[in-house]
Parts: structure tokens; C-alpha cells; sequence
């Protein structure tokens, strides 16, 4: 589902504190929320969304927990992005020194700071463009890695800080290059299907 985006300013300016407790208080709904304060709306995928993003997080963390180089993340978890964006990518990870250099409080709530890798997948109902400018804010805000999904088209998008976007049409598996030494996603039937 396409997100409903409310504008807030200059009516109503939230806290980075209230943007978290309007996130807890509304566990049915996600939220995003924009670097100009806009807030965006999601309601939960459907069922084959998310056994593509279990899909995606678990071979994550299956590589992690034997690499043990990082922090895995789901759907669920907000990252607060330099730019003053909340943004929650379908899975996500951090290498361990920056996550261990993040206090105990900054780990509870919305961790500030850009995952050095992330993956987003399109749903049935997602536009592509508002897809790809949300990875593209991802790069600008520091993240090294980044893979877009499209099930739909058979594609994966792949970003890269500094390089521009590759389009590869239906890969069997995704590299996850220096940055994820030895992690490979399986693109089978469970996120191209």
C-alpha cells in the first residue's frame, strides 16, 4: 500500500520523544516520518510482503550470527537519519563498532544513524519512484549498501555510496560484497515468486 503522507508543520511539530510514542502507542500502523516532518502512514503488508521480508532478514541473519561482524534489524525498527528523516527499511544492518558506539538510550529508541546496509522490496501495491528516492535519501545520509527488490519486474536495483544505481534483471543471488564479506541472498521463489 502506497503511503498516506500528513503534513504536520507548522501546525504540529513532534518530538523526536513523541514521534517514538505515536510509533509505540500505534502498533497496527507504520510510520515514517519525512527530513521536512511529514508524516507517513503505512498500514502492515499482506502476506506475501512480509514472508519476503522474513525471507530477507533471516538469510541476514543467518550470515550474521556466523559472521558476527554486525547488528541485524527488521521492518519494525526506525533509524533516525542525519538528515531528520525516521526511515524503516525491510531489513537492515549496522557493523558492530558503530552500533557498540551508540549509548544504551539511543539503542532503545530510534537509533540515530544510517545502517551501513539496506534492503527494501516493493509490494504489490508500492510505486517504484517513491522506492527509489527513499534509497536514494539512504545514500545521502551514509549508507554504503543498498537493494532494491522489485518482484514484480523481476529486477534488483543496487546502490552504491558514491556509484551509480546498477539494474540487474533476475539475479539468482545478491552479493553482499567487502561490505557483508561471504553474505549471499538467495533470490528463489520466496522474494521473486
Amino acid at each position: 500500500m502506497n503511503a498516506v503522507t500528513v503534513t504536520l508543520n507548522p501546525v504540529i511539530k513532534l518530538s523526536d520523544d513523541a514521534f517514538y510514542e505515536l510509533c509505540q502507542q500505534n502498533h497496527d500502523l507504520r510510520f515514517e516520518r519525512t527530513a521536512q516532518g511529514e508524516l507517513l502512514i503505512m498500514a502492515p503488508v499482506g502476506g506475501e510482503g512480509s514472508s519476503r521480508e522474513a525471507s530477507a532478514i533471516a538469510q541476514l541473519w543467518s550470515w550474521n550470527k556466523q559472521a558476527k561482524l554486525g547488528v541485524v534489524f527488521s521492518s519494525s525498527g526506525g533509524f533516525k537519519l542525519p538528515n531528520g528523516a525516521d526511515r524503516s527499511p525491510d531489513a537492515a544492518w549496522i557493523a558492530q563498532a558503530r552500533w557498540d558506539a551508540l549509548t544504551p538510550e539511543q539503542r532503545r529508541k530510534f537509533p540515530p544513524i544510517a545502517p551501513d546496509f539496506v534492503i527494501e522490496i516493493r509490494s504489490a501495491s508500492d510505486d517504484l519512484k517513491p522506492l527509489q528516492a527513499k534509497m536514494q535519501e539512504y545514500l545521502e545520509n551514509g549508507v554504503r549498501l543498498g537493494w532494491l527488490i522489485n518482484p514484480q519486474d523481476r529486477q534488483v536495483e543496487l546502490y552504491r555510496l558514491g556509484q551509480e544505481t546498477e539494474v540487474l534483471q533476475s539475479p539468482s543471488s545478491l552479493s553482499g560484497e567487502s561490505l557483508l564479506p561471504g553474505f549471499r541472498l538467495e533470490l528463489d521463489d520466496e522474494l521473486f515468486g
